[in-house]
């Protein structure tokens, strides 16, 4: 079969299925036909007003199947959408815009004059035939944040492909996909829709909840599905009883991605699920290249990421741009292909002439070419000329009973330069000084500097945080 545009394959699972439910979610069922139909009309009115093919059109919604139906009406009409959170404040929302104005935005209302706005995804229908075409970029989602900077990701890749081959190796053909985490994010967007155009059924939770995930697994019977350890955490924390063997016995495999996972969790994961069922993948939002390692291959190498998959080349660097020893730690560069998979709006990039990217992630290789990560090097924290990781602190903080999410930071100081500071959320909030102890014990002089106790999460729904802002909030 040969690449179809993304409107094209949802019509033609339209035609060939109608009453095939393509999506799950709070609501019930929504069936191809209906998917394809709401689609339609939101393509008819975003062209009514003005959206032109590759215009960007921002998606602002909750997660849930009007997201879907945004997206697959912003690809019918030929444009590109762009999916945002719903919890970026104005300021957050009007710095997005100022690089790149959308024609349109569905959802939440946008922050700029002048943008064509829908509250919702559902509008009334049209007649009339809507051409077949594709965005040349399928997507152009807003980074995490993690660094303050604002910016913006356009992919590379039209929004088209051929529905009969798998996107990738660690994502089933056909599956029931159980997508638990925020729809936009980057790395839920992708395995979501792309599933979605090749086969998969989606069974879309409002929000993770640990609880009503190993419910959702149960009731429709789940083969596959993405995760951040933040999950991860939450879910092994479930009764035994609540989160049972058989209760999950439907999910052939889950990815989890999107933060560094510590080995204790990862273990613990493993003992659960079993190692054939665990896949782990390093990439960016930026797809400039990407690592695999299955359960079984972690278990003989703790704490990697894995090796190239896709066509990727790894490289470690010193700060002078040459190659390290394999074994000394460096900048880790990627390479898939021979042209570039994506451009920044609001950022430049850091690929060079050959090919060669970064994202900015500190670690190295082993002999046999498996990549294992420290850090990021804009989170690292300079303490007298001793570089500390703040994974490094986190490993040590999470592997705690009582923590039940910990993030380090750095922090100004006059002696040292910076310290490390971190924040923790605990089962019992009288534990603090046990857990401080431990971690000198463990850490020495690597240890937090001050622990700040939280009552509320420290990252977001996709398991994201930014360190400044916490510094912010706890220190001033």
């Amino acid at each position: 079969m040969t690449e179809q545009t993304f409107s094209a394959i949802l019509a033609e699972r339209a035609r060939a299925d109608p009453d095939e439910p393509l999506v799950v979610d709070s609501a019930g069922a929504m069936t191809a036909r209906e998917l394809d139909a709401a689609a339609s009309a939101l393509a008819h009115e975003l062209l009514r007003r003005g959206v032109r093919r590759d215009d960007l059109v921002a998606v602002s919604l909750r997660n849930g199947r009007d997201f879907l139906v945004a997206c697959f009406g912003i690809w019918r009409a030929g444009a590109t959408p762009q999916p945002l959170s719903t919890e970026l404040t104005a300021a957050e929302r009007g710095a997005l815009e100022a690089l790149a104005v959308p024609a349109a935005a569905v959802g939440s209302r946008p922050a700029s004059p002048g943008i064509a706005w829908l509250p919702g995804a559902r509008v009334a229908p049209r007649g009339g035939e809507l051409p077949d075409t594709a965005a040349s970029c399928w997507k152009a989602p807003a980074t995490s944040g993690s660094t303050g900077r604002p910016k913006i990701v356009r992919a590379a890749a039209p929004a088209s492909l051929d529905p009969s081959r798998p996107v990738a190796e660690f994502l089933p053909r056909r599956a029931t996909q159980i997508v638990a985490g925020p729809l936009w994010h980057s790395a839920v967007f992708t395995y979501a829709f792309r599933g979605l155009l090749t086969g998969h059924r989606l069974v879309i939770l409002d929000r993770f909840d640990p609880a009503a995930w190993v419910t959702a697994v149960e009731t429709h019977r789940a083969t596959w599905g993405l995760l951040v350890p933040t999950m991860m955490t939450r879910l092994l924390r479930l009764p035994p009883e609540v989160r049972a063997a058989e209760r999950v016995a439907s999910i052939e495999s889950v990815l989890h991605m999107g933060a560094p996972c510590p080995p204790a969790l990862k273990r613990d994961f493993i003992d659960w699920l079993g190692p054939e069922r665990v896949d782990e993948v390093y990439a960016g939002s930026e797809s400039n290249g990407l690592t695999r390692i299955t359960g079984t291959e972690w278990l003989e190498r703790p704490g990697s990421v894995g090796r190239p998959i896709g066509g990727t080349g790894v490289r470690i660097r010193d700060e002078r741009g040459d190659d390290v020893p394999v074994g000394e730690a460096g900048l880790v560069w990627m390479r898939r292909g021979s042209a570039a998979a994506y451009s920044y709006v609001g950022a430049a990039s850091r690929r060079d002439a050959a090919g060669w990217d970064t994202l900015g992630d500190i670690g190295h290789v082993d002999a046999d070419g498996y990549l294992f990560l420290h850090d990021r090097s804009d989170d690292m924290i300079n303490r007298g000329g001793d570089r500390i990781a703040p994974a490094t602190v986190e490993a040590v903080l999470d592997a705690h009973p009582a923590v039940v999410e910990a993030v380090a930071f750095g922090v100004p100081d006059d002696e040292w330069g910076r310290v490390v500071h971190a924040a923790v959320r605990l089962t019992d909030a009288t534990a603090l000084p046990v857990v401080a102890a431990a971690a000198r014990s463990q850490l020495g002089r690597r240890a937090p500097a001050v622990l700040h106790l939280s009552i509320t999460p420290l990252r977001n729904d996709a398991g994201k945080v930014r360190r400044s802002a916490l510094a912010e909030r706890f220190v001033g």
